[in-house]
């Protein structure tokens, strides 16, 4: 069952008592945060050995004024309690690793495969923490790549249609007549088209509703680019959806690197260089199909947590609940 953290502000119309001074109490003779083993080092890393497993995520998440901490957690949890296997004050590799190598190396060793993202500091804290551990870079960071490259390009049709609405509208003033603006049969805009087309182009085309597919076809017809960048983006993702074979898998994206040779966008060739430089740890997503779903989740419980909080005003005390709850 999950276990979902409370404040002392959330008691007050239920239990009719004065929360802030409910929390403090909590605080200062409630718990036992004073005689934690970890207060002392808390606020730079808390680690719980214990926790770990043969399945890990890594990631990195911002508590609070932008500060970015480094979160291990252990996917047998399923971000329940014992979940929490590390966080670490910022994502140097070097300050990561040594805190982890804190853990006794017969422990680590047991690590079967790490989830991680792209970033170079993240794999060398794998690699350097976790010997036997195979990484395995998240399917939803390479397909949100080719997210981001597609909606490079609807946005620089956006910009072109603003400026030229802008110098439109300057045009009918200067000719002294009222500026009327193109309507597409959908009842859009070619600036609202291409602003509202945003959410359609990130669902694959049988989810769509009528009016996207009605704005799906205007905007392909209008901006062929764009359908083409949408066609790359769709393939990309139906090779980790249907696909189980890392051999298949291999030869899929082959072609697709061919698709995006001859398409001739920059931002995709980037993409292309990108995962042909992280293949084999992208390639082992087809073993287990693992992702960092439940590291995005375990964030997302945090970010909620420190919403209850209304922010974070004592990281001590907030990691140290975070520890009771998830470790």
């Amino acid at each position: 069952m999950d276990t979902y953290p409370i404040s002392g502000k959330s008691l007050e119309k239920h239990y009719h008592i004065n929360g802030e001074q409910f929390g403090q109490q909590y605080k200062e003779h409630l718990s036992n945060f004073y005689t934690w083993h970890q207060l002392g080092h808390a606020e730079y890393w808390i680690l719980f050995p214990h926790n770990i497993g043969e399945y890990l995520s890594i990631d990195e998440t911002a508590l609070s004024n932008g500060e970015l901490y480094t979160i291990i957690t252990n996917k047998k949890a399923k971000g329940k309690k014992g979940a929490l296997v590390a966080m670490i004050n910022g994502t140097s590799s070097e300050k990561v690793i040594e805190v982890l190598k804190k853990i006794p190396l017969s422990k680590r060793r047991k690590v079967r495969e790490v989830t991680l993202d792209m970033s170079g500091s993240m794999n060398k804290i794998v690699r350097a923490s976790f010997p036997y551990a195979t990484k395995v870079i998240d399917r939803f960071h390479v397909q949100k790549l080719a997210y981001d490259a597609m909606q490079e390009i609807r946005i620089k049709h956006r910009w072109e249609a603003i400026d030229h609405e802008s110098e439109a509208i300057r045009d009918a003033r200067f000719n002294q007549k009222t500026y009327e603006p193109t309507v597409l049969a959908n009842g859009d805009t070619v600036k609202q088209l291409l602003a509202r087309s945003r959410y359609l182009l990130f669902k694959s085309a049988d989810k769509w509703t009528m009016k996207q597919k009605e704005r799906a076809k205007i905007l392909f017809a209008q901006y062929p680019d764009i359908e083409k960048a949408y066609s790359l983006t769709h393939s990309l993702r139906m090779i980790f959806t249907h696909n189980f074979n890392k051999t298949v898998a291999l030869t899929k994206l082959a072609q697709w690197y061919d698709k995006v040779e001859k398409s001739g966008y920059k931002s995709f060739n980037s993409i292309m260089n990108t995962l042909q430089d992280h293949y084999r740890e992208i390639l082992n997503y087809f073993d287990n199909r693992s992702t960092n779903a439940s590291a995005e989740s375990f964030n997302a419980k945090l970010k909620a947590f420190r919403a209850t909080l209304r922010g974070v005003s004592d990281i001590r005390f907030f990691l140290f609940r975070v520890a009771k709850i998830w470790a």
